[in-house]
C-alpha cells in the first residue's frame, strides 16, 4: 500500500479516536451532543477530515474497499457546502453506527 494512502488512513483513524475522546468524561447520548455546540462543531470538523482523507484515497486507489466510502465523501461535502442543512440526527447516526465500522475497516487495512 502506498505511503500516502497509509497516511490518510491514519488521519481517518485519528479523527475517529478524537471524536471518541469527546465522550470520555461526558455521556455518549444524543441529547448531550445536541446541546453542546462546541462538541458538535468538533465532531463535524473531524467528519470533514475523514471525508477529505477518504476522497484522496479514492482518487489514488479506487480498489481500496471501505464500506460507504462514497457516502463518507458526500457527507463531508454536505457539511462544508450545505452547512445550513446539516442535521444533528444524521451526524449522530454516523458517530454511533458508521464510525465503529469504519474504524475496524481502517485498522484491518493498516495491518496489511
Amino acid at each position: 500500500m502506498d505511503n500516502s494512502i497509509k497516511t490518510w488512513l491514519f488521519d481517518i483513524l485519528n479523527s475517529i479516536n478524537e471524536i471518541e475522546s469527546y465522550f470520555v468524561d461526558t455521556p455518549k447520548l444524543f441529547e448531550v451532543y445536541q446541546n453542546d455546540l462546541r462538541t458538535k462543531r468538533a465532531v463535524e470538523r473531524n467528519i470533514e477530515i475523514i471525508g477529505e482523507a477518504m476522497n484522496r484515497i479514492l482518487k489514488e486507489d479506487k480498489s481500496i474497499e471501505i464500506s460507504n466510502s462514497r457516502k463518507i465523501v458526500d457527507v463531508r461535502n454536505r457539511i462544508i457546502h450545505g452547512y445550513d442543512s446539516v442535521s444533528d440526527d444524521v451526524i449522530w447516526g454516523i458517530v454511533i453506527k458508521n464510525l465503529p465500522v469504519l474504524q475496524k475497516e481502517v485498522e484491518i487495512l493498516l495491518e496489511e
